[in-house]
């Protein structure tokens, strides 16, 4: 996964509503495509106001003192008018006279617009967060000095102070919203919350010994430019603002959650068992898929998928001559020497750049349209890698910063290639993650709202499809990464199946661990992990199959349409162009590239 908490945010907005792009039925002012450019720059200044978050991780410093209370009444409500006088503006663009490319940005913006509005009809802010995501858990990544907040300058230091004060208002409010949700039957399970009270009491957040508080990472590491007297003066504000606005703050909401929320907390799993429950998932399954899929069909989909993967599965264990069943096959690979061939972490490094160049020759008739920016491989840091999973972040637009692809390898001897080895680097690096991020950014034609846009269901969804090419690339030879590349594909057929199971009532916590532990190779502990993910976010796990086959469903749609005047290159080319599309839009988009092959 990209980032997944930064995505996570940017993406909650993900996009649905299927009603095509109609314009209003008001008579129509004749205006220029141009004017679509300057409706959709105007509306993205503007969303950055309202989300500087945002802003600042995008490297736009000029809201980095800013924490709104995103979660209020007031705030809603005007973000709300704001989209609502945007779809306004909108009806007035001529749709018919735009250029193809114009209409996919018409299309993207009065999408999102829509699925932005809708969102608010289910109330999220009656759970302002998670055990897995949400600003309590964001804040102190940002206030590290290892985040996106940068600490290179007075201003900056004077900047994160200014964004603290607001940080207790925000938790205060979130108190307050849970308390709303208490009221309108609106809570989270028992046993998410009962994850969530360690995480607000952690060490690291409540620590008035400052060398272990993470609030205090700014301290430990002046800029080398800093004179004795600001480090002083600094050094003072940090320690006030750390024991009277950071630690209060977290240690109120601790007592919140453990006293007064987890005993009006729900027993059940499932986003169902809420008042509207099954309307609620219907909305999060249509704007993480950004297709009108029902949960039954996605359901069937896992279904179908799971019992695909397990026939190819099996196709692995006889070649390797296993005797046993399939479960004990996947938990033989858990200790099998061989599938951990590796004794350092240079072995494993080797091995990742081995496989970019294996593939290297191989992408040239895939792609005409490759990044400037450059790529690289790197070992997770120490400091982190023990939590940390392979991920991929992204580069600057201007090439200053390259994309990292990062590997923890905390033992790299038990590193284990059917974890997925091969097809992890196709989906975080190249031409995964890589290739449709920078591309994306790159792209100064497109507004900056879709520049910088994100839609699990196609951005998850390209990398996931990534993995499918592993044979045309040469890879997956043997059957080690093999199984590594089924298990990756289990992983996200599994979740189409567990997901919908949990939130539609078909399954309880425990029955959705035991399927995803009789199907992919994880722990116990892992497997809980990620089925409590899903329950905290109902509908983000669907994503990233959908999204892959939706991919390759037009692909081989228009390879049987076109015959010998198909173009793989140029295929790829055009899905990757104009970067995250919600999947209905893509589809259109394509549609028109295949009428014009």
């Amino acid at each position: 996964m990209k980032n997944l908490f930064y995505k996570v945010i940017t993406g909650l907005a993900v996009i649905a509503s299927v009603s095509a792009c109609k314009k209003s039925d008001s008579p129509l002012t004749k205006e220029t495509p141009a004017d679509l450019d300057s409706i959709a720059a105007a509306y993205y200044a503007q969303y950055l106001k309202f989300y500087p978050l945002e802003a600042t991780a995008q490297g736009d410093s000029q809201y980095n003192d800013q924490l709104p209370v995103n979660i209020s009444k007031d705030f809603i409500s005007k973000e709300i008018t704001f989209y609502n006088s945007v779809q306004k503006q909108l009806g007035k663009v001529d749709y018919k006279n735009l250029s193809d490319d114009k209409k996919t940005v018409y299309n993207v913006l009065d999408y999102t617009l829509k699925d932005k509005i809708e969102r608010y009809a289910y109330h999220p802010e009656y759970i302002p967060f998670t055990q897995f995501g949400g600003l309590p858990l964001d804040f102190p990544l940002l206030g590290s000095g290892e985040g996106t907040q940068p600490f290179k300058t007075e201003k900056d230091y004077t900047d994160w102070l200014k964004r603290c004060e607001k940080f207790p208002v925000w938790m205060d409010t979130a108190i307050a919203n849970f308390r709303l949700g208490v009221a309108n039957q609106y809570v989270l399970p028992k046993k998410l919350v009962l994850k969530m009270i360690p995480q607000m009491k952690a060490e690291e957040l409540t620590s008035t010994d400052f060398n272990k508080n993470i609030f205090y990472g700014p301290i430990r590491n002046f800029p080398a430019n800093f004179s004795a007297s600001q480090k002083e003066r600094f050094t003072a504000k940090y320690r006030d603002m750390i024991k009277n606005q950071i630690i209060p703050a977290y240690a109120k909401m601790a007592q919140f959650l453990e006293t007064e929320y987890l005993p009006k907390a729900r027993t059940t799993d499932g986003i169902n068992a809420l008042p509207r429950g099954n309307e609620i998932y219907a909305y999060y399954t249509k704007s993480w898929s950004t297709t009108g899929k029902t949960p039954e069909e996605i359901n069937k989909t896992g279904l179908e998928q799971v019992a695909m993967l397990r026939a190819e599965m099996e196709k692995v264990k006889q070649q390797l001559g296993f005797k046993g069943t399939l479960e004990e096959f996947i938990t033989h690979l858990k200790a099998d020497p061989k599938a951990m061939p590796y004794k350092t972490s240079k072995e494993v490094l080797k091995a990742f750049n081995d496989i970019l160049a294996k593939i290297t020759p191989k992408l040239e008739t895939m792609f005409s349209v490759t990044p400037k920016t450059p790529f690289e491989i790197r070992q997770t840091e120490k400091f982190r890698e023990a939590t940390a999973s392979a991920e991929y972040i992204q580069g600057t637009p201007d090439g200053k910063r390259p994309g990292i692809f990062y590997i923890p390898l905390p033992e790299p001897s038990k590193f284990n290639v059917t974890s997925g080895m091969e097809s992890l680097f196709l989906h975080e690096a190249i031409p995964g993650h890589h290739y449709q991020i920078s591309l994306q950014q790159e792209n100064t034609s497109l507004p900056k709202f879709m520049r910088f846009g994100w839609f699990g269901a196609y951005g998850e969804g390209w990398a996931h499809y990534c993995e499918t090419l592993g044979p045309e690339l040469g890879l997956y030879t043997d059957p080690y990464q093999k199984m590594g590349y089924l298990s990756d594909q289990m992983l996200r057929a599994v979740r189409l199946v567990v997901d919908t199971g949990i939130h539609t009532g078909k399954m309880t916590r425990e029955e959705a661990i035991q399927y995803f532990l009789s199907n992919i190779s994880y722990d116990e502990a892992g497997a809980t992990a990620e089925i409590e993910r899903y329950m905290a976010m109902p509908g983000q796990a669907v994503s990233y199959k959908i999204g892959s086959l939706k991919i390759r469903e037009l692909r081989d749609k228009y390879q049987k349409q076109l015959g010998s005047k198909f173009s793989l290159a140029k295929f790829h080319d055009e899905v990757l162009n104009q970067g995250c599309l919600p999947l209905d839009v893509l589809s259109q988009k394509m549609d028109n590239w295949a009428k014009k092959q």
